[in-house]
Parts: C-alpha cells; sequence; structure tokens
C-alpha cells in the first residue's frame, strides 16, 4: 500500500497484528516517542518505553492506556546523555528480554545552547548520536533475524556533514543547527554501517526524517534560532508542519513495512524511501554525504574510539 507525507500511524498500521512482538521506544514519554508507542501497543506489541524522566514516562502511559486499554507498556529511566546509564539501562534491559524486534532511536534534543554530557560531549551529539550507538551496540545480542533498528534522523541533516576531527566544537565556532546537522547526519550514517553489520542475521536499519512537527523537541528554540531556520529554507519553499500522528507515520513504517526488506540501510521521508539531492541550497530527500557507506564506517570507529576515550577520562 502507498502511503504520503499526510499518513498517519493508525492507517500505517491498519490491518497489522504486532502480537508477541517486543519493541523499544527512547523518548517515548512525548511527541513522537509517545505516538509512536501508543500507535505500536494499540496494534498488540509490548513496548518498553525508554525515558530521561519515569514520572513524565509513566504519565505518558497512562495517557496512552487511556485509549489502548489493553497497551503493554513498560516505562525504563534511561539518560542518553551519560555512558553509565546507557550502560546500566542495557545490563537492566538485557536481563529481561530475550529478544528484541524493534528498537526505534527518537529521543533527542535540537539546536539547543552549547553545553556537555555528562561525559563531555557536545550536548547534541552526545545525546543524539553518541548515546544511541552505545545502547544499540549494547543491545545487538537481542536483534534476530526480521528485527530492525529505526533511527531518526532529520531534513536539518542539510545544515552540516559530521567533523570526525572536532565533534565538540573544541576547534569549531559552536553554531547550533550546525551542531544539530552534524548530529543528524551521524543518525543518517549510523543506519548505515548499523544496517552493513546486521545483515548477516537477517536484520536492518534505517533513517528517518519524521517532517517538521511541533514537539517538545523544540523546547530550546529562540528567536535567534528560529530566524536562523526560516532563512535557511530556500526561496520558493516552506516549512510544511505535520500533526504528530503524521510525523510519527514513517517511524512505523519503517518499523513494519514488509517492502522495506529490500532497502536496508535507507533514508526515509514521508513513508518512502528518499531520493538522493544533491542540491546544498533544496530541501528533502537525502544529501550524499549522510548514506556515504565510507563516511558510515569511518564514523563508526571513530565513535567508538570517542567512548574509549571518554570513559578512561
Amino acid at each position: 500500500m502507498s502511503f504520503d507525507d499526510t499518513s498517519t500511524t493508525d492507517e500505517v498500521l491498519e490491518g497489522i497484528d504486532l502480537s508477541g512482538k517486543e519493541m523499544l521506544v527512547t523518548g517515548a514519554s512525548t511527541g513522537l516517542g509517545e505516538e509512536t508507542t501508543r500507535a505500536l501497543a494499540a496494534h498488540g506489541a509490548a513496548v518498553t518505553m525508554a525515558v530521561r524522566d519515569p514520572e513524565r514516562g509513566e504519565a505518558a502511559a497512562a495517557r496512552i492506556r487511556a485509549t489502548v486499554p489493553h497497551a503493554a507498556l513498560t516505562v525504563m529511566a534511561l539518560d542518553l546523555a551519560s555512558i553509565a546509564d546507557v550502560r546500566r539501562f542495557a545490563q537492566q534491559f538485557l536481563a529481561s528480554h530475550d529478544h528484541l524486534d524493534v528498537l526505534v532511536d527518537n529521543a533527542g534534543v535540537m539546536a539547543c545552547p552549547q553545553a556537555e554530557t555528562a561525559d563531555g560531549f557536545e550536548l547534541q551529539i552526545g545525546t543524539n548520536h553518541v548515546g544511541h550507538f552505545l545502547l544499540t551496540q549494547l543491545l545487538l545480542p537481542l536483534l534476530g533475524e526480521g528485527s530492525r533498528v529505526v533511527v531518526l534522523s532529520s531534513a536539518g541533516h542539510r545544515f552540516s556533514d559530521v567533523d570526525l576531527d572536532d565533534p565538540n566544537f573544541e576547534r569549531t565556532p559552536y553554531d547550533p543547527w550546525v551542531a544539530y546537522g552534524r548530529a543528524k547526519t551521524a543518525n543518517a550514517l549510523f543506519a548505515v554501517e548499523l544496517d552493513r553489520r546486521l545483515r548477516d542475521r537477517g536484520a536492518h536499519a534505517y533513517s528517518l526524517h519524521p517532517g517538521g512537527i511541533i514537539t517538545e523537541l523544540g523546547r530550546h528554540l529562540t528567536e535567534e534560532t528560529m530566524a536562523a531556520l526560516t532563512e535557511s529554507v530556500p526561496a520558493g519553499q516552506a516549512i510544511e508542519w505535520k500533526t504528530v500522528p503524521q510525523g510519527a507515520a514513517t517511524t512505523v513504517w519503517a518499523a513494519t513495512a514488509p517492502e522495506l526488506g529490500a532497502h536496508g540501510g535507507a533514508y526515509l521521508e514521508d513513508c518512502a524511501v528518499a531520493v538522493s539531492n544533491p542540491d546544498p541550497d533544496s530541501r528533502g530527500g537525502i544529501k550524499p554525504y549522510a548514506v556515504d557507506p565510507v563516511r558510515a564506517a569511518a564514523l563508526w570507529d571513530r565513535t567508538e574510539e570517542w567512548i574509549a576515550v571518554a570513559e578512561q577520562a
């Protein structure tokens, strides 16, 4: 079935039975993460909601159960901005699960003031990429044939390629949108190399752009950063805003669509495989540098090095 930018989560999942499936969604206490969880649980999946604030996570679970009484939900605390906490969470999750059908790396921060994670990473690359990279690596033993990892990237990847030599802006002037672009490009590249490593076990990874949605992801936006975002939109184009159910539709499509088996590692948007778009002045599609397999392998190796150095500090 064909979907588009107006499709919703319920439309994408119509007729799909996810009973018996184990899924994990990060950043599940609000916005796209909450809607992704609701939609998957409504179709029978058992969903673990990984959240930074357990109280807010339980509130989100209560909202979901109000409309999906049979929802099988578990709330677990996870701080992606802390390597130690990612390891703690993974150990706890591994102890209580013997398989994982879908991992949705959904949580993130966007265009925030310059800040660091607990381990000294620039906050956006550290949370959006490094935290999810380590979490996914640690949960690899649970990913078997048919499993999928869905990594939320963004059209914001167009703002910048990754910087493998200066990830924390130690030698580069900090810009919130450049930092976001680096992190979102890293998300897409991560899915490319992860898919390559998963193929032998019959599992796949995808990255995606959910669309422009008004959620708490934008809580750090200021008049200045919003003006910069508006100015980045090419003449004659406009940001088209989606509802939250429309924004989460590509995520649940990535998690379940059988036709994606032939497109491992792809970047998705509007419930479709995105086209390559090398034009730096044009929105939409995927910039070639964000799906370059050589770049993806280099980022994987460098991220392992970054984590090792951070843990030795």
